[in-house]
C-alpha cells in the first residue's frame, strides 16, 4: 500500500477544495495516484469547493462576540440565505468569532490559526464541501479597551451572537460595569439604526465635508444668493448635516429629545464617572458586494431545453 503524506494530502485538497478526510480517502483508495484520485473525489461528487469559488458570496452572517473590555465582529459569506440557517455553517461563524476574540482580527492570520489539528482555512473548505456553496471569511475586526467595555448588537438575529448585521461600541470608563454594558448595547442599536460616517466632525473625511459644502454653496448659487449669505447659510447647513452623520451630535434613539452626547453625559451619573466612547463598528451583511442578478424564469426555460 502506497505511503499518503500529508503534502500529497494538502496537493489534492488545493486541486479540489474537498475536505481533508475525504482526500486521505480518495487517495488511499487510488494507491496514491493523484490524477486518480481527483476522479475518484468527482464521480463521489466531493470535489465542490474550487467548483464554487468564483461564483458570488453576498449572504452569510455577520458574527459579533464580546469578552469585558474587548470585542470582535466577523462576516462569513454564503450564496444563498439558505445557509445561514444551516447549523455547521452557524457553529463556523461562531468558532471563527472565538478565534478572533482570543488570537487576532486579521482576516488571514485567522484562517491560518489551528482549531485542534486543522485551520480555520480547512474548516471553512470542509463546510464547503459538505454544504455545496461557496463561502469565505471576508472581514473581521475588532474593538479594546484599556478601562470600561467593549458592547455589541446584532441585528437580524439567526442565532445568538450571529445575524445580518453587528455593531460594537467601545467605551472607556473606570465606572460601573454593568451600567456601562447597558448604555453600550443601546448605543450599538442606535448606531445601527441611523449608520454614522464617524463620531464627530473631526473624524468626517475633509472631502466628504468639502463634497457637502460645495452641493449646498452651489444650490443657493442656483438661487441668485449673494456670497456673502452663501457662505452663512452653508455653515448652518454644515450643522445639520453633522446632526445626521455624526454618531455625538445626532438625536439618540431611545430618546430623540436628546443628542448622543448630551444622554451619554447623564448616563456618567448612573456610571459613576466619565464615559467616552472610544470607537465603534458596523458591519451590514453583504455591503459593498456586487451581486449577480439572475433571470429565474430564464433559468428554467433553459434547464427544460425551451426558449
Amino acid at each position: 500500500m502506497a505511503t499518503i503524506s500529508a503534502a500529497m494530502v494538502k496537493e489534492l485538497r488545493e486541486s479540489t477544495g474537498a475536505g481533508m478526510m475525504d482526500c486521505k480517502a480518495a487517495l488511499t483508495e487510488t494507491s496514491g495516484d493523484m490524477q486518480a484520485a481527483q476522479d475518484w473525489l468527482r464521480k463521489k461528487g466531493l470535489s465542490k469547493a474550487a467548483k464554487k469559488a468564483g461564483r458570488v458570496a453576498a449572504e452569510g452572517l455577520i458574527g459579533a462576540l464580546t469578552s469585558g473590555t474587548k470585542g470582535v465582529l466577523v462576516e462569513v459569506n454564503s450564496e444563498t440565505d439558505f445557509v445561514a440557517r444551516n447549523e455547521q455553517f452557524q457553529g463556523l461563524v461562531k468558532m471563527i468569532a472565538q478565534v478572533a476574540l482570543h488570537h487576532t482580527a486579521n482576516v488571514e492570520a485567522i484562517k491560518a490559526a489551528k482549531i485542534g489539528d486543522a485551520t480555520v482555512e480547512v474548516a471553512i473548505n470542509d463546510a464547503i464541501a459538505t454544504i455545496g456553496e461557496n463561502m469565505s471569511l471576508r472581514r473581521a475586526t475588532s474593538l479594546e479597551v484599556g478601562k470600561g467595555v467593549v458592547s455589541s448588537y446584532v441585528h437580524g438575529a439567526v442565532i445568538d451572537g450571529a445575524g445580518k448585521m453587528g455593531v460594537l461600541v467601545a467605551l472607556e470608563s473606570t465606572g460601573n460595569t454593568d451600567e456601562l454594558s447597558q448604555l453600550g448595547r443601546q448605543l450599538a442599536m442606535h448606531v445601527a439604526a441611523t449608520n454614522p460616517l464617524a463620531l464627530d466632525s473631526a473624524g468626517l473625511d475633509p472631502e466628504t465635508v468639502k463634497r457637502e459644502k460645495d452641493v449646498l454653496a452651489d444650490k443657493y448659487r442656483q438661487q441668485g444668493k449673494p456670497e456673502n449669505v452663501i457662505e452663512k447659510i452653508v455653515e448652518s447647513g454644515l450643522k445639520t448635516y453633522y446632526k445626521e452623520v455624526c454618531l455625538l451630535d445626532q438625536a439618540f434613539i431611545h430618546d430623540t429629545g436628546k443628542s448622543v452626547a448630551q444622554a451619554l453625559k447623564e448616563a456618567e451619573r448612573k456610571v459613576g464617572g466619565p464615559v467616552k466612547i472610544a470607537g465603534f463598528v458596523r458591519y451590514a451583511l453583504g455591503e459593498g458586494i456586487e451581486k449577480q442578478e439572475s433571470d429565474f424564469a430564464a433559468e428554467v426555460a433553459a434547464a427544460s431545453g425551451k426558449k
